[in-house]
């Protein structure tokens, strides 16, 4: 407990005594130290919380002088004086003016008898305080005990419970995209408002930091959780007193620990989801009934899906286009590692199947040249996580489809690693500016995994190559379809039959006059022309729709 001025006032071996009826709310002032000194300015000396101990040697005896000198020591953070009397000393009972001036300050005034020395005194502030910080350890080692007896047990909650049992501030813990994993209150009750800020703060920094706040009378603090990643955010509701603050660093370690053992743990359910992707990208022309039930069994259950991949580190100099990243894409299995691997990729898939409903993700390569796939639903925020368990790393995000043309979204997503790559941010497929954006970069390898990105699914179909040709020469000829249909030497019902299918597969409409620029664009790149010359160096027409 703290030692207050009543605290020594009730020491019959000290024998204080007040000079004036002082207030009970004064006599709880707590004493922090005691010094002796009879400076007659003392208040710069001091730090606050002291028991100022004078015999009055140069004190002065003028109301006014005893008011500036009480104020001086009231200013300097005195919790109370204590003047020495007795033989041989200046007083032998405290004077009346500096009475008046202490009662009037508001500044408890004590005498210390001649017999009782201000070494006395001293020892019995410092005892005290030394009793203190002895109570405060033991109570944190009893916390401290109380939680690594609940840590042995099974799960967060007992040890958030045995916490807040042991220092009454509330706490819960969060996954790093700020959803509830464990509270311990026994009704789940919402976050303050003002925690979200708090959260997204220290998860957007991962390790490196926490952060704290007070509002509406309530203190908020975030610690973040994890050895070596983020693995979680610890946010705490109330005020630790000193001894629950010493416990805090121990109950993030704790915390830690289990999320680290909960990692662990999730292991070989991650290693399925990642077989039950590549399994799904194995089979080339999947029936919609097996590619939804194969995704529901891993809890995905969006009518509409996308894929999403992601560099995880790039060597210097690395380049990859479309089609070589595309090949454990489109399921062939001779890449995938599912669950070897690069390190960083691991731990990147591992984050990612966290943060995203069904978990179906898997790391393809090898260092340095490892890539994470990922099937997310058409709901999910992808940026978001991305900027999360991804920053900086090229990311390509394909277009949303049904889950049993998961394949070609995953395709069009690995040729937008270049534009990614060039652009230092996350490609979508169907982004508008997209084909400004390429224009403007005119680097060949990203012409080229844009083309593979927009002309992808046609790659995969059945005699694509006739469709793609179709397409350009529909293009090619401003949407003229008799002409389009001499040139290529069939009926103009062939015609519109292959590029109905094209629009079909590629999910793009010929009406739309930014489809129409995307679809010259890849063609154009795919024939080998340069997008602002024809053939011959002549300027090519400009694109229809234009």
């Amino acid at each position: 407990m703290p030692l207050h001025i009543s605290d020594l006032l009730a020491r019959t071996d000290l024998r204080l005594s007040v000079t004036y009826d002082v207030p009970p709310e004064l006599l709880a002032r707590t004493i922090e130290a005691a010094t002796v000194s009879d400076l007659p300015t003392p208040g710069k000396w001091l730090q606050g919380g002291e028991l100022l101990m004078t015999i009055g040697l140069l004190l002065p005896m003028e109301p006014a002088a005893c008011r500036a000198y009480v104020r001086d020591a009231a200013e300097g953070g005195a919790a109370c004086l204590a003047l020495g009397l007795g033989q041989g000393l200046p007083y032998q009972e405290a004077p009346q003016p500096l009475v008046a001036a202490a009662e009037e300050a508001g500044l408890p005034l004590l005498t210390v008898p001649d017999e009782v020395p201000f070494i006395a005194v001293t020892k019995a502030v410092f005892d005290a305080r030394a009793d203190e910080q002895r109570a405060l350890l033991q109570r944190a080692f009893a916390t401290q005990r109380r939680l690594t007896a609940a840590a042995a047990g099974d799960g967060l909650r007992p040890m958030l419970t045995e916490w807040t049992a042991a220092t009454g501030v509330g706490a819960a813990v969060l996954d790093p995209l700020g959803r509830l994993l464990a509270t311990s209150e026994h009704a789940q009750r919402a976050l303050p408002a003002q925690a979200h800020g708090l959260l997204e703060r220290v998860a957007a920094r991962g390790l490196r930091g926490s952060a704290a706040s007070t509002a509406a009378g309530q203190q908020l603090e975030v610690q973040p959780l994890g050895a070596r990643r983020l693995r979680g955010l610890l946010l705490l509701t109330g005020r630790p007193d000193d001894a629950a603050r010493s416990v805090v660093p121990g109950l993030v370690s704790l915390l830690s620990l289990e999320l680290e053992r909960r990692h662990l743990r999730d292991e070989p359910e991650r290693r399925r989801r990642s077989a039950l992707l590549s399994e799904l990208l194995a089979d080339e022309d999947p029936t919609a009934d097996r590619a939804r039930d194969m995704l529901r069994s891993a809890g995905l259950t969006a009518e509409r899906v996308r894929g999403v991949v992601v560099e995880a580190a790039s060597a210097p100099g690395r380049t990859v286009t479309g089609p070589a990243e595309s090949g454990a894409a489109d399921g062939a299995g001779d890449g995938a590692t599912d669950g070897a691997g690069d390190g960083a990729a691991q731990e990147m898939a591992a984050d990612l199947a966290l943060a995203v409903p069904g978990g179906l993700v898997r790391v393809v390569g090898g260092a340095p040249g490892a890539v994470v796939e990922a099937v997310v639903g058409e709901e999910l925020d992808i940026r978001e996580v991305l900027a999360r368990f991804a920053p900086h790393c090229p990311a390509g995000i394909g277009p949303a489809t049904a889950p049993e043309a998961v394949r070609v979204s995953l395709r069009q997503a690995a040729g937008l690693l270049a534009v990614s790559r060039a652009s230092g941010a996350p490609a979508q497929a169907r982004q508008s500016q997209a084909s400004r954006l390429l224009l403007d970069l005119g680097d060949r390898r990203t012409l080229h995994g844009y083309a593979d990105t927009v002309l992808g699914p046609l790659d995969l179909a059945d005699h694509g190559e006739e469709l793609i040709a179709t397409l350009a020469a529909w293009l090619e000829t401003g949407g003229a379809w008799d002409a389009t249909s001499r040139r290529l030497g069939v009926h103009r019902h062939t015609v519109r039959n292959r590029l109905d299918k094209a629009m079909d597969l590629t999910g793009r409409r010929l009406d739309d006059p930014d489809d129409r620029f995307d679809l010259w664009l890849a063609t154009r790149i795919r024939r080998g022309g340069a997008p602002g010359t024809g053939p011959g160096g002549r300027p090519a027409p400009p694109p229809p729709g234009r």
